[in-house]
């Protein structure tokens, strides 16, 4: 006994631990195998592109909630520079509405509104279609009737029904109007 008790001192083995050789199986406890490891490896590159996918759509909704007040925010801005001109002539109107006056100088005071009117609607770029003199043009004019006539060319716009406007070259509402009727001239 003391001979095996010599033996394992100068080799530094117990007699607990088991020997392993060249070819032996049994494979440290703290390693993992390679497929265990390419495993970990796969988990933690899809935890990261999971983790890059809800980053990703958290940001593309804010963007779209973004958007969306500036947006609104843009459309407030336009119709508070649209309505603003018009809240004086608004004015305008109730305090003609509240005037004792006579019949003249209420048509002067609304003459003078109507002015006030067609400037803010200037400012927008608003403009009036030309009717009354010039011919016929159906982009611009919508024709509700004729007036039978030697004096006039065919198709000349004789009267205006309703004005009609446009904002820049984009026809808002067409005019209405009468044109002439000539029967001595063919029509082209």
């Amino acid at each position: 006994m003391q001979d095996q008790m010599a033996e394992q001192e100068t080799t530094g083995r117990g007699t607990m631990e088991p020997e392993v050789g060249v070819g032996s199986e049994v494979e440290p406890i703290n390693e993992m195998s390679p497929a265990q490891a390419e495993l970990e490896q796969v988990k933690g590159e899809r935890d990261q592109l999971l983790d890059r996918l809800a980053r990703l759509q958290a940001e593309f909704d804010n963007a779209r909630k973004r958007e969306a007040k500036e947006r609104a925010d843009s459309r407030d801005y336009t119709v508070s520079n649209t309505v603003e001109p018009f809240l004086s002539v608004m004015d305008n109107f109730q305090l003609a509405l509240k005037a004792n006056g006579t019949a003249a100088q209420l048509r002067s005071g609304v003459e003078l509104i109507l002015k006030q009117m067609e400037d803010a609607l200037k400012g927008l770029n608003v403009q009036a279609v030309e009717t009354v003199g010039t011919q016929f043009d159906p982009r611009i004019h919508e024709a509700l009737g004729s007036i039978e006539t030697k004096e006039f060319p065919d198709h000349q716009v004789l009267e205006e029904i309703r004005r009609g406007y446009r904002i820049r070259e984009k026809l808002l509402r067409p005019a209405l109007v009468r044109i002439a009727a000539n029967p001595n001239q063919v029509a082209d």
